[in-house]
């Protein structure tokens, strides 16, 4: 199984960020002919005030997001995951920060609404304060991509392994993980945090992600990309260079179950009490 993950810099402007992961898609699809593409964080729209979020935001399923990837999906015949979409989430002020995947026929086969909101303030002062804009979810997910099994998360969620736990239970062979990972933290955290998350899972993790400048109001902040895939031994198998673009790899069966077989995590596992 051949995975193709989008590396962008997306922005304010959501015709231009659809403009371009449309063709982000289909260069993958004459460049690299894989079977299943993810998308990073946000792709549809970043930064922007809170009424250009809303404005942003779509009612799923429908909208032009969901309905681009639903329609290359079907058209490419690829499983597509949808990164992350600003969904309006009904009788609330908040949105949610939506993953939603498309099998070959456009069919939605999955939809994940991120649960753990980025509220810190960063090294460098910039304070964020996502939970009040968005609604997190509460639902661990999972989807079959021809025998092989997806977990989701989104960024944010990469530092709570216990929902790495719940979908290695699940039974996920590979994890999505779309990001929009800043600067000042991935430069130390997030490839450590990644090839952590698959040495546990014993599982392929797939982090595609924002890179470069994006505007937030009066501010500039800056994700860090680097996008990559981590075997299931923890081994960075695939890694993005600079700016917007595309890595690939395989997904190998084979070696999941060499490697479970080899260090049986799941059957060591202890119940403890608390």
């Amino acid at each position: 199984m051949k995975v193709t993950l989008v590396q962008m810099n997306s922005v304010g402007d959501k015709a231009l960020n659809l403009a371009n992961a449309r063709a982000l898609i289909e260069r993958a699809v004459v460049q690299e002919r894989p079977d299943w593409i993810c998308l990073p964080e946000v792709f549809d729209f970043i930064g922007g005030s809170r009424a250009e979020k809303m404005a942003a935001a779509e009612e799923l399923p429908g909208g032009p997001a969901y309905e681009m990837c639903q329609t290359l999906a079907r058209e490419h015949k690829v499983f597509i995951h949808a990164g992350s979409i600003l969904e309006k989430a009904p009788g609330e002020e908040r949105l949610h920060n939506t993953s939603v995947a498309f099998n070959r026929e456009g069919e939605e086969v999955a939809r994940y609404r991120k649960i753990h909101m980025f509220d810190i303030t960063a090294p460098d002062g910039a304070k964020y304060h996502e939970s009040a804009a968005f609604k997190p979810g509460d639902s661990v997910v999972t989807y079959d991509c021809e025998g092989v099994t997806v977990g989701c998360a989104i960024c944010y969620d990469l530092r709570f392994s216990y929902l790495f736990q719940a979908l290695a239970d699940k039974g996920a062979d590979i994890v999505a993980l779309p990001a929009a990972f800043t600067l000042v933290t991935g430069k130390d955290h997030w490839e450590v945090l990644c090839r952590a998350r698959a040495i546990e899972m014993q599982a392929y993790l797939c982090a595609p992600a924002q890179t470069g400048a994006h505007k937030a109001g009066h501010e500039t902040r800056f994700t860090y990309g680097n996008s990559l895939i981590a075997d299931p031994w923890g081994q960075v198998v695939a890694k993005a260079s600079e700016g917007p673009g595309l890595v690939s790899s395989y997904v190998d069966v084979d070696r999941i179950r060499k490697i479970r077989a080899m260090i049986p995590v799941a059957q060591h596992k202890v119940k403890l009490a608390v």
